[in-house]
């Protein structure tokens, strides 16, 4: 993941201490929209894609991020804020296929997870919605970015309208994708789902949670079986969403801390979290996603839609918790029309996402 250091990193990047660096996965990944040509390319520059990654310190500890694109283009950027609490950016991968029509796409690993500083012995009241949004907020600030589009998938989502709710004014729109607007509907919502499960899953369940043997293989098997109905209907999982799960395995301090040991077993302190009666508040133009057989059902993303003035509400009909893996394409193409309409090129220099996904050859 170190790679030499770009040449063409914005000015504002550059400022991460000189650690901007040239992201070897970007470099040989080709983006998805342009998935069968031959190299990295973006077909209306007819240039290499770039890609730089590095830290900003937030708090003492070090937060990573990569910016696929340029920051100097005129495009607003796209700052991605992956799920969790406690996951990683790679199951989000896929939103820099958003970079090929020229703009900045920002990923990072939320403090504790990923590329980012991992404090396994933090006591678990240290991790807040707070936090995660002082970081976001240094982020923005250490990049310069005088305006930016946000997109937040799942707990991103939540932390993505946390942020709006705040009015900040270089915000200039928004992506809720398949997001809880309260905790106490998602709880609600997995208890039903979880109700349709074949009568052994749900008793391996009931029987090890009871126990507190949440370790054990028939418990794992068990859940396996859920999230596959309901949080990525791909299987084999593709490897991006392997990597993120296999992360939060290997460390597990904010998972277990905020959510709890399971999708659909929520005993961390998000457990009562609401955002409704604050979604009135948001003023930037917001697209909300959700998939048919999403964990996160139509009753917990509803107020997003019903509530901030400016919104619109699409489903993907073969998707549960994952369109941006389970319909691609039809995922990019509607963020990435969305994001054009909402955040126009100067003098109308823009290439739509949907004529530049139809001309991949």
């Amino acid at each position: 993941m170190r790679g030499v250091r770009s040449n063409r990193l914005s000015a504002s990047a550059n400022r991460a201490s000189g650690r901007a660096q040239t992201c070897e996965i970007c470099q040989l990944t080709p983006l998805g929209v342009l998935a069968r040509l031959g190299a990295h390319h973006c077909r209306r520059q007819a240039q290499v894609m770039q890609c730089t990654e590095g830290y900003v310190e937030f708090r003492g500890y070090r937060t990573w991020y990569r910016i696929t694109g340029d920051l100097c283009a005129d495009a607003c950027p796209l700052l991605v804020l992956h799920g969790g609490p406690g996951c990683t950016h790679d199951y989000v991968d896929s939103f820099k296929d958003l970079a090929a029509n020229g703009r900045a796409v920002i990923h990072y690993d939320q403090l504790g997870n990923g590329n980012s500083t991992h404090l396994r012995n933090a006591e678990p009241g240290f991790w807040t919605v707070g936090l995660f949004l002082d970081e976001l907020q240094t982020l923005i600030a250490h990049l310069g970015l005088s305006q930016y589009a946000l997109l937040g998938q799942s707990w991103g989502g939540m932390l993505a309208a946390e942020h709006a709710v705040r009015r900040p004014a270089s915000l200039r729109a928004l992506v809720i994708a398949n997001s809880p607007a309260s905790m106490g509907l998602w709880r609600a919502a997995a208890l039903r789902l979880r109700a349709r499960l074949p009568d052994d899953i749900q008793a391996a369940l009931d029987e090890h949670e009871a126990a507190g043997t949440l370790d054990h293989p028939a418990y794992r098997a068990a859940s396996q079986v859920f999230y596959a109905q309901h949080v990525c209907r791909v299987l084999p999982w593709p490897a991006e969403v392997a990597r993120t799960f296999a992360a939060i395995d290997a460390d597990p301090t904010v998972y277990h801390a905020m959510n709890g040991p399971t999708e659909f077993h929520v005993v961390g302190s998000l457990r009562n979290w609401s955002i409704i009666e604050r979604l009135h508040r948001i003023t930037a133009p917001t697209l909300v996603l959700s998939g048919k057989y999403d964990e996160a059902t139509p009753e917990t993303v509803e107020p997003y839609a019903r509530l901030i003035p400016d919104a619109r509400w699409h489903v993907f009909a073969n998707s549960s918790h994952m369109p941006h893996v389970e319909e691609r394409a039809a995922c990019m193409r509607l963020v990435g029309n969305f994001l054009d309409d909402q955040t126009p090129w100067p003098g109308g220099q823009m290439l739509r996402s949907s004529a530049l996904a139809n001309r991949a050859v």
